[in-house]
C-alpha cells in the first residue's frame, strides 16, 4: 500500500526495515542505500506486515487519526500529539496525564467518524483499535482507505498468531513508535508501563490461582474473555484463572449455564458504555442459573474497565489492579 506523498516515488531504492506486525519481534535492520534526489529520512523507509496488509512508510506519518481509546493512548504516550490531526471513539475517560495533549486534538465523531468524514480530515495514516474501525460494510475497509491515499494499521490484537500477552503490547508500542521514527521512546515507555509488574509478581509469589470468570455483557448468554487476548494475561499476572481461556479467540460467548459448571470463586466485571456496573451486578445476582456460584453466593466481584484489558498502555496498571481486589491480603 502506498501513501499520496511523492517522497515514495523517489525512495525505492532504500533498504526496508521489517516490523513484527502480529507480535513478533522486528527483523534485522539494514542501513538504507544512498539515493538521488530527495534526502533520507533517518531510520527509513519502515516496512510493516500488520494483519495481512503491508505497509511501507518512506516518512513518518504527519496527519493521523487514532480511533478506539486504547490506540489514542498509545499514541500520546509516545509523544505523537503534533502529528495527530484527530480522534474518535473512547470507552472511558482518557489517562489524567494525557488530557491536556488530548483536548487539543479535534475530536472528529463520538464513536467511529464515516469514510466521508475521514477524507474531509485528509489524513495520511489511521490506527484503530478494534477490527470494527475498519469495518468494510461502512466504506472504512483498509483497501478503501488505502486507494484514498491513507494508510492504516490495526491493533494487532485483532490479529493474533497466537496468545496477546504484555510481550505483545510491547511490540504493538514499538511497531508504532518506528512508524513514527520515535523508536528510543518506545524503549522508554515500556520501561515504565512494566515498572509494577516484578513488585506484584513478588507479593504474590506462592499464590494459589483464584477462578474467575470475566462478564463483558449479555442478557441471553454471557459475552467473556478467551484465551487468546490480553485479557487472559492480565488475569494470570493477577494471580487469577481464567476459567473460559480454552475459548480460542479473545472473546466469545459462552452460557450461564457454563459459568454455573466451572463454579467461579470471583467474577470480574469490565466496565464501559452505558450500562453502569451497579446494573450488571444485580443482572448477575438475580440470574437463577448462577444461584449457586460461589461468586455469587459470597458476592465476590472485581472491576476492571474495559479500556485497561484491552492491548494498550493500560494493561500492566491492570494487573495491579486486580491483584489488589482478588489477592487483597497480599497488599496490605
Amino acid at each position: 500500500m502506498t501513501g499520496r506523498r511523492p517522497l515514495s516515488l523517489l525512495l525505492t531504492l532504500f533498504s526496508t526495515v521489517l516490523l513484527a506486525g502480529c507480535g513478533g519481534a522486528p527483523a534485522e535492520i539494514r542501513p538504507p542505500a544512498a539515493a538521488s534526489g530527495a534526502p533520507a529520512v533517518a531510520g527509513f523507509p519502515v516496512t510493516v506486515d500488520n494483519c495481512g496488509v503491508t505497509t511501507t512508510y518512506e516518512r513518518p506519518p504527519r496527519r493521523a487519526v487514532s480511533l478506539n481509546q486504547h490506540a489514542t493512548e498509545v499514541m500520546l504516550a509516545l509523544g505523537l500529539r503534533r502529528s495527530m490531526i484527530g480522534t474518535g471513539y473512547l470507552d472511558d475517560k482518557i489517562l489524567p496525564e494525557y488530557q491536556a495533549a488530548y483536548d487539543g486534538i479535534k475530536v472528529l465523531a463520538k464513536e467511529y467518524p464515516s469514510y466521508e468524514a475521514l477524507l474531509v480530515e485528509e489524513p495520511d495514516f489511521v490506527y484503530g483499535g478494534f477490527s470494527s474501525t475498519f469495518d468494510v460494510k461502512e466504506g472504512r475497509g483498509r483497501d478503501a482507505l488505502g486507494k484514498a491515499g491513507i494508510d492504516t494499521y490495526l491493533n494487532v490484537e485483532q490479529c493474533p498468531t497466537g496468545p496477546v500477552t504484555l510481550d505483545t503490547m510491547d511490540q504493538e508500542i514499538r511497531n508504532i513508535a518506528a512508524i513514527f521514527g520515535v523508536r528510543d521512546r518506545a524503549e522508554a515507555l515500556v520501561t515504565r508501563l512494566r515498572a509494577p509488574l516484578a513488585q506484584v509478581g513478588e507479593r504474590l509469589a506462592g499464590v494459589s490461582p483464584i477462578k474467575l470468570f470475566v462478564y463483558d455483557s449479555g442478557d441471553k448468554t454471557a459475552f467473556t474473555a478467551g484465551g487468546k487476548g490480553v485479557g487472559n494475561d492480565v488475569i494470570k499476572r493477577a494471580g487469577g484463572r481464567n476459567l473460559f481461556a480454552d475459548l480460542d479467540k479473545a472473546w466469545g460467548d459462552v452460557s450461564f449455564e457454563q459459568v454455573a459448571e466451572r463454579a467461579p470463586e470471583w467474577i470480574v466485571i469490565y466496565d464501559y458504555g452505558d450500562r453502569p456496573v451497579a446494573d450488571k451486578k444485580r443482572f448477575l445476582l438475580s440470574n437463577p442459573a448462577l444461584a449457586d456460584v460461589p461468586a455469587i453466593k459470597n458476592r465476590r466481584f472485581a472491576v476492571l474497565p474495559l479500556s485497561s484489558v484491552v492491548l494498550g498502555i493500560r494493561a500492566p496498571s491492570a494487573v495491579e489492579s486486580l491483584a489488589r481486589q482478588i489477592h487483597t491480603d497480599r497488599f496490605m
